[in-house]
């Protein structure tokens, strides 16, 4: 079966997808940017220091410590559970892993064994255990059926 279309028109039209993914991807980067620009200026008031005493400078560096601190303690915060979070995630694929491959389940076949053999193989061969399990049912008169 020929294919439809010829070979230097598939290479354009790849040459034209790879073209038109690398301007995406540009400017998705330039918006990416611009995101994070406008985010930093609404988070983000300029500092006026000039014309302040040395007192209101050093309460306005106590405040912006205290602010790094929270910040950071939020972001070791998140850095565990990102950790915690891969780790389990880890362990998980590899549970996975182990539970679908290597474990082929052997075909079971059908074996009879006397209660005897059962409780010798259980209790081991030093064990003289013999049991009639029949001896110990409960005999039924016909009588008792009818009813």
């Amino acid at each position: 079966r020929k294919s439809k279309i010829t070979a230097s028109r598939k290479l354009l039209l790849k040459s034209l997808m790879l073209a038109k993914a690398k301007e995406e991807w540009d400017q998705e980067i330039v918006d990416k940017q611009s995101e994070k620009e406008r985010y930093l200026s609404e988070r983000i008031t300029p500092l006026h220091t000039s014309g302040l005493s040395l007192s209101q400078l050093q309460d306005l560096c106590r405040e912006l410590h205290e602010k790094v601190e929270i910040v950071d303690e939020e972001r070791y915060d998140i850095e565990a559970k990102c950790n915690h979070n891969t780790r389990e995630i880890k362990d998980l694929k590899i549970k996975v892993l182990d539970l679908r491959g290597k474990f082929k389940r052997p075909p079971l076949r059908r074996v009879r064994v006397s209660a005897d053999a059962m409780l010798r193989a259980l209790l081991g061969s030093k064990h003289k255990v013999s049991m009639d399990l029949r001896a110990n049912l409960k005999s039924v008169k016909k009588e008792d059926t009818e009813k």
